[in-house]
């Protein structure tokens, strides 16, 4: 076998692999949604927890969704980290149109770790209720939202229930990027490891357990130094000899990256996130991207036919797998407008894979933190080294 050829297997080896691995998600996203989940009768108090950092696109909507549930007995905890977030007087309105649901709390904690947890850390101390659900500021949700994710815990076995999402609302062609990503890569993907079982992992952005749980795995502050927070507390509380349930059930998730270096930021965070919580798994990943790689080979051999057929064949699977899966499952009309940018952010998707693997750092709403091998993060330049170092400014609890 000559170099040339030696090459070439090398390039075919995630073209084979990515195509047979859409082919997968589509079979497993067919497993996951056969039976949809109605909303149950077992809806003890409930508290949500939703740290908010900013005027995000969308965030009232987003807040409302939670306020008008379909729920006999529940708690919004609005948590903020700085006195002049802009969010705020919306927040302030809300606690004030509905007095019995919402509680705002607002502490000054700066992110010196992981921000979202000190975020979390400052809303539990205002929780009423054992049953929690941590629900992202970008999160919105239908009126049997709680009612779908409070079901799987009535079985004291379960430690935590997590459900699927999708990103709606691109505007711009970064937004529609950063959909895809979702949509037609992340998704699928859990989904699949859903259905196999190959991995598992906790949806930080939606997800349900107990505080009595919580508390033995160490509590949330415990959590402030790891980037993925979210994988870590599931982890913990399976490792209390709970189970963890998926439930096939999608809520919105608002796109919102108006411009290329912030969506590209986002893409390598994410991607950082994804090596921290399952580095060989993440590596072994390059083994599914297809499309770049078929690119790659048709440029070695010039274009040819045999090449362009392979390219052509290549992205036809990895468009109808994707626009399949997101127009017969997670109800995602934009995604299939938008699905002729998914080669182009297939071949971003290749070089964010590398930067995650070689990049110590990260951003986080405008902060860098570095990043150990372990994907634990560590302070950065003058920042104190104290992991929750918060003082109370105001606590409104209705």
């Amino acid at each position: 076998m000559t170099f040339s050829h030696a090459i070439q297997t090398v390039l075919l080896l995630p073209v084979i692999g990515g195509g047979i691995f859409c082919l997968l998600c589509v079979w497993a996203a067919a497993r996951f949604f056969a039976k949809r989940p109605t909303p149950g009768s077992y809806t003890p108090p409930i508290t949500v927890l939703k740290p908010i950092y900013g005027l995000d696109k969308g965030l009232e909507e987003n807040l409302l969704s939670l306020c008008r549930q379909d729920y006999p007995d529940y708690q919004v905890v609005l948590a903020v980290q700085r006195t002049d977030d802009p969010a705020l007087p919306l927040l302030r309105r809300l606690a004030d149109d509905y007095p019995d649901r919402v509680t705002l709390v607002v502490k000054v904690s700066e992110p010196v770790v992981n921000g979202k947890v000190q975020n979390l850390t400052n809303a539990l101390t205002a929780a009423r209720h054992d049953l929690l659900l941590i629900s992202d500021s970008d999160v919105r949700v239908t009126s049997d939202y709680l009612r779908i994710m409070a079901a799987p815990l009535a079985d004291p076995n379960v430690g935590y229930a997590c459900s699927m999402y999708r990103a709606a609302g691109a505007q711009h062609w970064c937004d529609k990027l950063e959909l895809l990503s979702l949509n037609a890569d992340f998704v699928p993907s859990l989904i699949f490891a859903a259905v196999t079982g190959v991995s598992d992992f906790c949806v930080g952005a939606i997800v349900v357990f107990r505080k009595a749980d919580l508390e033995a795995t160490g509590g949330m502050a415990a959590l402030g130094d790891y980037l993925v927070e979210d994988y870590e507390l599931g982890r913990r509380l399976v490792g209390l000899g709970k189970t963890m349930v998926i439930i096939p059930h999608v809520v919105e998730i608002l796109a919102d990256y108006p411009s290329f270096s912030r969506w590209w930021r986002h893409q390598v965070y994410w991607d950082q996130n994804t090596w921290a919580a399952n580095p060989t798994g993440f590596v072994l990943t390059i083994l599914t991207r297809a499309v770049p790689f078929a690119l790659a080979f048709a440029l070695v051999r010039s274009f040819d036919a045999t090449s362009v057929k392979v390219l052509v064949a290549t992205l036809g699977i990895r468009l109808a797998t994707a626009g399949w899966i997101c127009s017969a499952y997670l109800g995602d009309r934009e995604g299939i407008k938008a699905l002729w940018l998914l080669p182009v952010r297939d071949l971003f998707a290749l070089a964010s894979w590398y930067v995650a693997i070689t990049r110590r750092s990260f951003e986080w709403r405008g902060h860098r933190f570095g990043l150990t091998k372990e994907g634990r993060i560590v302070p950065r330049g003058d920042m104190p080294a104290t992991a929750l170092n918060v003082t109370t400014e105001a606590v409104s609890a209705n």
